[in-house]
């Protein structure tokens, strides 16, 4: 096994770029930390190009990918206060508006700014059975993002995430499904609703909901029931009970 110790290396150092999306997206490669997410990404067939392990038989399912390492390497590579056994360098899998041909049940994101919220949406998604992902917008975050890699516990792969910011690209893809807006002020409960396929059930940011232009565009408005003393819930949380009551 290959061993590199020195935080001066160039390996190391080119692995250090990749915690900026600007080098994530020359090299079309992102950040895998820790046993739980290179294993998941191992076992889901993404490529990994190369791995730094602390672990030698831990890592043994890497072959020649593994090189063993120290604490103050996996320390400066990773993203985290406390630096993981490992940290994994793959390469990103891409989707296109042409894997959607065959999506019945999707979730539209528009401009999702929160690492946390997008990693945890795309996790309660593949629970809950939806078919692809669109992040639209010109202010959507990075789902290669480590911090929204970490979040998703190993389901960014599971489930197509595909990127469009064009409103007249959206209209062409989605022209024959029900489109659902979430809206804090429907007149429609959740508790009520009955969803027809295909689908895009459609989510605003926390900060700023859903767009007028969305709203517009959408044939069903649709609000989940709560107390009158909440306002509004996190809108991971709110994506859960939504993606619940239709999905399943």
């Amino acid at each position: 096994m290959q061993e590199i110790t020195s935080v001066n290396n160039n390996l190391v150092k080119e692995t250090v770029k990749l915690q900026q999306k600007k080098y994530r997206d020359n090299e079309n490669k992102f950040l895998l930390e820790g046993f739980k997410c290179i294993s998941e990404a191992f076992n889901a067939g993404i490529d990994i190009e190369y791995a730094f392990v602390s672990d030698e038989k831990k890592y043994g399912f890497l072959g020649e990918k593994a090189i063993l390492t120290t604490e103050p390497v996996l320390k400066k590579i990773s993203t985290t206060d406390t630096a993981p056994d490992a940290v994994a360098v793959a390469f990103k899998k891409n989707y296109a508006v042409s894997d959607l041909k065959n999506a019945k049940k999707v979730v539209l994101l528009e401009n999702i700014k929160d690492l946390g919220n997008l990693g945890t949406i795309l996790r309660t998604s593949t629970a809950f059975g939806v078919d692809a992902v669109i992040l639209y917008g010109y202010e959507c975050a990075d789902i290669y993002n480590p911090k929204c890699v970490r979040s998703s516990v190993g389901n960014l792969w599971k489930v197509p995430v595909v990127y469009i910011d064009n409103f007249e690209n959206l209209q062409s893809v989605f022209k024959d499904y029900e489109r659902v807006a979430t809206l804090p002020r429907a007149k429609e409960f959740l508790k009520n609703f009955e969803v027809k396929e295909p689908v895009v059930v459609m989510f605003g940011s926390e900060a700023d909901g859903l767009s007028d232009e969305l709203i517009n565009f959408s044939t069903k408005n649709v609000k989940i029931e709560m107390a009158s003393s909440v306002e509004s819930l996190n809108l991971s949380v709110s994506c859960a009970v939504v993606l619940y009551k239709l999905f399943l």
